[in-house]
């Protein structure tokens, strides 16, 4: 190989490995650079996802009145029963249907004669002698296929009526269940309310408990207050913090209730965070006396359904007397043999269509009494659906007037809190300068617990009886709208 060549090659060599090592270290320096960007944009995230997390989990995890309500309406087990009996009143509207649709019935039967049967011919016919005669042979074999359709039958056309209102009554005991639902939520949710006011109010009472106990203590260390004034506080102070136990496990059995009536788990989360339209209470929510009507209760237009159903009914029993008229088609084969196998091979075919007539000419006035029987239950309903107007009128106005004096009560209890926490501020002031004794300072803070507790109670029966008032009016749906 020349000199020449022999170079060449070996710079040619050498500027591929320079090559080689550049684009490496390039290749290196891009890599580290990539790989800082990334932990720099890796920890952006991770901080975004810290800031906004809290947000995140709380609009998971916060639920009001309406989302409580929503997730009973899907969830409650409740539902599926009332649906199934939903598809079940339409499978029984296919049957009541299928008594006037056509059906094909199919017949067939291998009989072995053990002993034949004969028929006599008497003299005279055929000899001078009876003659014994067998019409058929050792085995027999018959097949029928045969169509028949109903062409009239009043009693029938009645019945079919009622299929709309089953299905009718089927969908409204669904309402009824969604409202009961509603209705079991609504209570056992404001009931979890009150119990927290509850709670907040004897925590704040315990706070005032503890910080007299202290001082009380200082007082009696000092030789200035008496041992028995210290017990009097430690007294209220061990009361109220019995309470204030007593109020968190009332929590969480509302809590629980709540899920029972949600169909949630109990050992699923739950955290109730009212909304601003909820709480506090708005005491303007009086509807007008005139705004009821009957027709709204979900009750009275299941009664209505019914009493259309008994009307349907004794319908049905007068209809039975009329005559039925029906068609029929038959095509069969008959077969006899020696043996069995000439009893299939000789089979014979045969047909025949008709029209059938049946008529109930006296049955023993069986008719009459079954007629009478619905007519009356028809006539009692009529005037059940009479009674009703009168009982969901008298149930609206009776929780009306409650909601009336309830939102008096909850304003005036309101006040008492008020007025017993300025009394309670003016005493602590004189037994702090002496003024005043210890009893008059235990009086006064006993007065604010007796406000707080009739506001509590006065809220809760508001609360209630504004439920109690949805019901009563046929709204609770229109209630679960408007949240």
């Amino acid at each position: 190989m020349p000199i020449f060549s022999h170079y060449r090659l070996c710079s040619d060599c050498c500027r591929f490995k320079l090559l080689f090592v550049r684009f490496t270290q390039l290749f290196i320096l891009f890599h580290q650079c990539t790989l800082h960007l990334w932990d720099d944009m890796k920890n952006y995230l991770i901080l975004l996802l810290i800031f906004f997390s809290p947000l995140i989990s709380q609009g998971q995890d916060k639920w009001d009145l309406k989302s409580c309500i929503a997730y009973g309406l899907k969830n409650h087990r409740s539902r599926n029963v009332y649906s199934n009996e939903q598809l079940a009143a339409q499978a029984k509207a296919k049957e009541a249907l299928a008594a006037y649709l056509p059906s094909i019935s199919i017949n067939g039967s291998t009989d072995n004669n053990l002993k034949v049967q004969e028929t006599i011919i008497p003299a005279g016919l055929f000899g001078p002698t009876d003659t014994r005669v067998a019409f058929t042979k050792k085995f027999t074999t018959t097949g029928t296929v045969q169509l028949d359709q109903t062409i009239y039958d009043q009693e029938l056309i009645t019945g079919l009526k009622a299929n709309k209102y089953n299905s009718k009554l089927a969908a409204l005991n669904v309402v009824a269940n969604d409202e009961t639902i509603i209705y079991n939520i609504s209570t056992a949710y404001y009931q979890i309310f009150v119990y927290r006011e509850q709670l907040e109010f004897l925590k704040a009472n315990q706070k005032t408990y503890a910080q007299q106990l202290a001082i009380s203590k200082l007082q009696v260390d000092k030789g200035v207050a008496m041992e028995s004034d210290l017990n009097k506080i430690q007294v209220n102070y061990n009361n109220n913090q019995a309470e204030v136990v007593a109020a968190e496990s009332n929590v969480t059995l509302s809590e629980n209730q709540l899920k029972n009536a949600m169909g949630l788990a109990l050992s699923a989360a739950l955290n109730v965070d009212p909304s601003a339209n909820e709480l506090p209470p708005n005491l303007n929510l009086i509807p007008e006396s005139n705004s009821f009507s009957e027709s709204n209760r979900n009750e009275y237009q299941v009664a209505e359904v019914n009493t259309s159903l008994l009307d349907i009914d004794q319908k049905r029993s007068r209809a039975g007397i009329l005559p039925k008229i029906s068609f029929y088609g038959r095509y069969g084969g008959n077969g006899f043999g020696d043996k069995i196998g000439e009893s299939f091979s000789t089979i014979t075919d045969f047909s025949a269509i008709g029209l059938k007539l049946s008529m109930s000419l006296f049955d023993g006035f069986k008719r009459g009494a079954v007629y009478n029987q619905a007519h009356y239950k028809y006539l009692n309903s009529l005037e059940n659906l009479n009674l009703d107007k009168e009982k969901y009128r008298l149930e609206y106005e009776n929780a009306r007037t409650k909601m009336l004096r309830e939102q008096v009560n909850v304003e005036n209890n309101r006040r008492n809190i008020e007025l017993a926490e300025s009394v309670f501020k003016s005493t602590d002031l004189q037994y702090q300068k002496g003024v005043t004794g210890l009893t008059e300072w235990l009086d006064a803070q006993n007065s604010i617990n007796d406000a707080q507790n009739n506001y509590l109670n006065s809220l809760y029966n508001f609360y209630l009886a504004r439920i109690d008032l949805e019901k009563a009016n046929g709204t609770l749906t229109n209630f679960y709208s408007s949240l």
